[in-house]
Parts: structure tokens; sequence; C-alpha cells
């Protein structure tokens, strides 16, 4: 068996049982603010779609999709993010069968091997496909701590350039997963002039970039600030985006990589070998889901709802803001993560998940500790009644 596999730790939900086990919560519906999977109806022109080419089972699909995906998805980007005419379905697009199974190959691609003890930086904490796939890519991951006192971003400035010259990827998460922080133009422009000076390629996880509240200001792209610096070419810049979190069909499973022509010409090398073409079928269902922008607005309004209803309630209770992004409220705890996540369940059957599973010892800390995320993916009104028992909860406790 391939050894770097002894490197992975259980994923963060498996803590999550393992810390419930033996707990007994009380008689009452469960609420589960732990996982960040939509809950909002999928559209329904794209269950109609997908019914409707259900004959394409029939049909091998191509690693790189079809020609007219990769038009609706650079069509979009364009929309979105000011692109103009610089991307280049033919080029610059591949889809790809969700983000989840993109960003860990695309480390799998990336690394060389053959270098000394490469790294992979990402944020801490960190979506944890990012750690398992510098492992399994033959490298070391470097993990920057975002705390409250850095507005829960990297301090790319603190970083000794040591860890930048054995840096070949640097995974960014803007909006940030649990944090909602979004990265400024400023800090990107930054991170392209280091990627050009020590040689290595960003990838920017960018799959919560349409759930926010101000719809004069949605969080800045990576490929839209290389527009606005003049690097049509989006050299070293590589994205990722999905239709889990836009669209609310997770399980459709279907997203894509943009950016530099010449590093996704080698991932689509790899991809052929690596076998995770999406189905003809999801492809067609997939146009009409990037074509589609009303779904996208009556979603984020929901989300809106929620965060004003539930602030409203838990507010003074927790250590809690509003985040620039995102789905997730970074709550603080005022105490042990672990031990609030499970006392929370045995109270009031409300499950949370503690920040310190999401994130690693660094630099003498771990960033997540003292802190929980929940996901408001679920209905407006079980949000609020579970923002009701939280405050029940740490009122009873204090």
């Amino acid at each position: 068996m391939n050894p770097d596999l002894n490197q992975l730790q259980p994923y963060p939900f498996e803590k999550l049982a393992a810390l419930k086990a033996g707990v007994t919560p009380p008689a009452q519906p469960h609420i589960a603010l732990s996982i960040g999977e939509p809950k909002h109806p999928a559209p329904a022109l794209v269950k109609q779609v997908l019914v409707e080419q259900l004959g394409h089972l029939s049909t091998y699909p191509g690693s790189n999709g079809l020609p007219e995906l990769r038009t609706a998805i650079a069509a979009w980007a364009s929309r979105r993010f000011e692109l103009g005419a610089t991307l280049d379905p033919n080029r610059h697009v591949l889809p790809v069968s969700g983000t989840r199974e993109a960003l860990f190959a695309f480390a799998q691609a990336v690394v060389d091997r053959s270098q000394p003890d490469p790294l992979v930086l990402c944020p801490n904490p960190f979506y944890q496909i990012y750690e398992g796939a510098a492992y399994l890519a033959g490298a070391q991951p470097h993990f920057l701590n975002c705390v409250a006192a850095n507005d829960f971003q990297p301090n790319f400035d603190a970083v000794p350039e040591t860890v930048w010259q054995r840096c070949q990827l640097l995974y960014l998460c803007s909006p940030g997963n649990p944090t909602g922080a979004v990265l400024d133009a400023t800090t990107l422009t930054r991170l392209i002039e280091l990627a050009d000076r020590y040689d290595f390629i960003i990838a920017s996880d960018e799959c919560y970039s349409e759930i926010y509240f101000d719809e004069a200001k949605p969080p800045l792209g990576l490929l839209q600030l290389c527009q606005q610096i003049g690097r049509d070419d989006f050299k070293r810049c590589v994205v990722f985006h999905s239709l889990s979190k836009r669209s609310n069909v997770p399980g459709l499973r279907s997203g894509f990589v943009a950016g530099d022509a010449d590093v996704l010409k080698k991932f689509l090398l790899y991809r052929t070998y690596h076998g995770c073409a999406m189905p003809v079928q999801t492809q067609y269902a997939s146009i009409a889901a990037w074509n589609d922008e009303q779904h996208v607005l009556a979603n984020r309004e929901l989300y809106r709802q929620k965060f004003d209803a539930v602030l409203e309630i838990i507010g003074t209770s927790l250590d809690v803001v509003k985040p620039e992004a995102g789905f997730y409220l970074w709550a603080g705890t005022r105490g042990d993560d672990t031990e609030f996540a499970r006392e929370l369940f045995r109270a009031e059957n409300v499950t949370v998940l503690p920040g310190q599973f999401l994130a690693r010892v660094s630099d003498g800390i771990n960033p997540g500790f003292g802190r929980v995320r929940m996901a408001l993916v679920a209905t407006v009104e079980e949000c609020v009644e579970a923002a009701q028992r939280i405050r029940r909860f740490v009122d009873s406790r204090s």
C-alpha cells in the first residue's frame, strides 16, 4: 500500500461521530448545522434537463467535456468576473466532476516529486482535501494560520523565504471555509508576484463565491484580478468553481477548473488517465445551471434571511459576526469547542462541527480551537429553531 496513506487523519465528520458516540440527545427533531450540504431545492430547470438527457447513459463522456459546456462556463465566468473575451473555452476551461476530486487531483498533476522537500501551502483551518492531496502527491502541507487578529486570513508577509522557495502549490480558499473571509486585490496581487518570483502555482478554491450578502459587492476572483492587472494569460493562476453551493446540486458533482492554459493542458492529460469525466447528461444539466442566474439570486436571498435571523438570536451569546460571504458562521465558544459541541448535542439535539477538527497545530496553536462551524444550510425555520436552542444552551451554561 502507498505509505503516504498513513499520514491521512480521520475526516472531520468521523471525528464528530466519535465525539457524539454514547451521547443520548433529547427527544426532539435533530438539526444538523455540521455539514455544508445545501438543503435548498435544486432548480427545476436543472432537474428537467437531466431527465430529458438520460438517453446519454449509453454515451461515454470525453475528458475535456462538451464544447457547449465549456462555452457556457466561459460565458458565465466572463460575465461574473468581468473577463471580457480573454477566457478561451477551448484553452482556459476544463469541466470536472465536482471540485472535491479536482482539488485533490490537481496536486497529483502539479507537484514535482523529483524536487527536494516540496511544500503545498494552505490556510489553517482548511478544507481537508488540501492536506490529503499534498500527502498523496509526495509533498508536505504547510499551514498558514487564519486568526481573528488578521481578519481570519493568512499572514502571507510572515511566511519565511525558505518556505516560499520550497512551495510548489498554494491553495487559497476565498470566500473561506469556514471563516467566510474574502481575499482582496492587494493580497492577490502580492501572491501573484510571489508565484512569479518562486515559481509556484496558485489554486484558488472559489466554491462559495456566489453566496454573498451585498449584490453590489460580489467577492473578487483570482482570474478577475488577473484581468485587472493585465495578466491575460492567467499565468500560474487556476480557479475552481462548483454548482454545488451556487445551484444547490451537490449530488450533481459538477464544477470546473479555469486559468493558465499550459497548466490545464497537462491537467487534462492527467485526467485522461484519471478517468473522472463528467457524464453527458450531467453536462447538459450543468449548461442549464450556468446559463441561469434567477435561481442564484433567490438562493442568496434565503441565506440573507437566515443569517439575519440567526445572528439576531445568538449574536450576544457567542463570539460571532456575519461573514463576508459563504454560508458558515465561525463562532467562538468561550471554551473548549469539542466539549461545547458534544454538550450542545446532549442538551438540544443540535450538531455543530468543532473548529479544531478543521485545523492543525501550526506555530504552536490550533486556530480552530475554541470555535465551531455552523452551516446555515437548513430551512429558515430550522435555522431559527437551532439558534434558539443554541442560545438556550449557552445561557444555561453561563
